[in-house]
């Protein structure tokens, strides 16, 4: 099938305020709810506006890129619930929820998230720490005697 460019996939089907579509995502210890419908672009992470959640530039830009690449930022509303984890994990588990949402509200939009990455679950965790070291990979101060 030929891909449609951009601006013609961006549409999306369903009443103002309708969920047209829903996601899960998770990143680190983190695990995010993401529901989006048809708005003016609002977004709500656990009942706080996205930029007094994320007050850091960085973890608002990750948060909020698929809507980004997408074209998306005024015309849909995001609601998310987010536990877990702490900040970089959850903007990352939102960030994914929200991809997967999109793409269940439009199947059109797969490609242009695809191609960023944003369908991947990132599967790095933190490593564990071992016994006879002092973290995962710091050892303890060598000793001559």
């Amino acid at each position: 099938a030929m891909r449609k460019p951009l601006d013609e996939v961006t549409s999306f089907e369903g009443k103002g305020g309708e969920t047209v579509g829903y996601g899960v995502g998770r990143r680190k210890n983190s695990s995010a709810r993401v529901w989006i419908s048809v708005g003016t672009g609002k977004f709500t992470v656990n009942s706080k506006t996205v930029n007094e959640y994320f007050d850091t530039e960085w973890w608002l830009k990750h948060t909020i890129e698929p809507l980004h690449v997408t074209h998306s930022l005024t015309s849909l509303d995001v609601n998310a619930r987010v536990f877990g984890g702490g900040k970089t994990g959850q903007a990352g588990a939102i960030r994914l929820g929200l991809s997967r949402a999109l793409q269940r509200a439009n199947p059109d939009l797969r490609w242009v998230l695809k191609k960023e990455k944003m369908l991947r679950r990132d599967p790095r965790m933190v490593e564990r720490k071992k016994p006879g070291q002092k973290k995962a990979r710091k050892k303890f101060q060598w000793v001559k005697r």
